[in-house]
């Protein structure tokens, strides 16, 4: 008996509905895997780096911790670090992440935070962000910054084991 004996003269309407049924649902969610959008679209580079490898959209890495806000870097000060271009406000800033470049670098390679939680790589706004025991922490945008801060500890324990396995999808 084959799929199309369904169509034969005869044959019973409920065998047909039941085969279509099945086909459908076979057919159907193969259909959806294959429609799905990759899931890390933006792998780039880190630390927020563009086509232009510039980390963190040309943002101050180190103003964070010492102003406690975004500042936009400057082309005078600039380091190049882990494959991306990083800008500085200032050369005291440009000093200071080259004496200690991991303290001041965004965690999660400057991807979204709560978008590593979820287990996605999302790009960041350098205006949504949050520092937490000494590390810096970017979000997609100030909506998802809300749903991060309300809980920051358990989305950082949710994100700390997943991004290394991000990486290399």
């Amino acid at each position: 008996m084959s799929v199309f004996d369904c169509c034969r003269p005869g044959a019973p309407r409920t065998r047909i509905s039941r085969r279509l049924a099945a086909l459908l649902m076979l057919f159907g969610s193969s259909m959806a895997v294959v429609a799905a959008p990759p899931v890390n679209t933006l792998k780039p580079g880190l630390f927020g780096a563009s086509t232009t490898d510039t980390a963190i959209v040309g943002y101050d890495p180190v103003a964070y911790f010492t102003e406690g806000r975004p500042v936009p870097g400057s082309d005078a000060h600039v380091h190049t670090w882990k494959g991306a271009k990083w800008k500085f406000a200032s050369a005291a800033h440009l000093e200071m992440f080259k004496a200690h470049p991991e303290r001041y670098a965004p965690q999660y390679g400057g991807y979204c935070a709560y978008g590593v939680a979820k287990g996605d790589l999302v790009k960041i706004d350098p205006e949504a962000f949050a520092v937490i025991d000494g590390k810096l922490y970017l979000n997609y945008d100030s909506g998802i910054q809300k749903k991060w801060a309300r809980d920051p500890q358990g989305y950082i324990k949710a994100a700390d084991p997943k991004f290394p396995g991000l990486l290399e999808q």
